[in-house]
C-alpha cells in the first residue's frame, strides 16, 4: 500500500526557512516522479516542485526558484522541501504527491503558515 507522510510545516516569521519531509512507505521512490504542491481555501492546488528519481532532474515554479530546494534520501525513502526565504504568500497546505503508471498518489497535507 502506497502511503506518503507529510511534517514539518509549521509557523514562521517571513524570511525564515521550514524543511518538509515526505516519509514514504509501501513503495520505492525510484521510478516515481515526487512532487510538493500546495492550497490555499478558494484557490487550486498548484504545483511547487518535482524530482524524477529516474535522472534527479528537478522542477520549481517560478514563485520558488531561488527559495526553495527538493531532495531526496534513497536509504530513507524520504523526500524534503527546503524552504528558505518564505514570504506570507507561501502560506499554504503542502502536499507531497508521487506519480507512477498514470496515477498520483497523495498525502494527507501539512499547514505551512508564514506570519509575524
Amino acid at each position: 500500500q502506497v502511503q506518503l507522510v507529510e511534517s514539518g510545516g509549521g509557523l514562521v516569521q517571513p524570511g525564515g526557512s521550514l524543511r518538509l519531509s515526505c516519509a514514504t512507505s509501501g513503495f520505492l521512490l525510484d521510478g516515481y516522479v515526487i512532487g510538493w504542491f500546495r492550497q490555499v481555501p478558494g484557490k487550486e492546488r498548484e504545483a511547487v516542485s518535482c524530482i524524477t528519481t529516474s535522472d534527479e532532474s528537478t522542477t520549481y515554479a517560478d514563485s520558488v526558484k531561488g527559495r526553495f530546494t527538493i531532495s531526496r534520501d534513497k536509504a530513507k525513502n524520504t523526500v524534503y522541501l527546503q524552504m528558505n526565504s518564505l514570504k506570507p504568500e507561501d502560506t499554504a497546505v503542502y502536499y507531497c504527491a508521487a506519480l507512477k503508471g498514470g496515477l498520483w498518489y497523495w498525502g494527507q497535507g501539512t499547514q505551512v503558515t508564514v506570519s509575524s
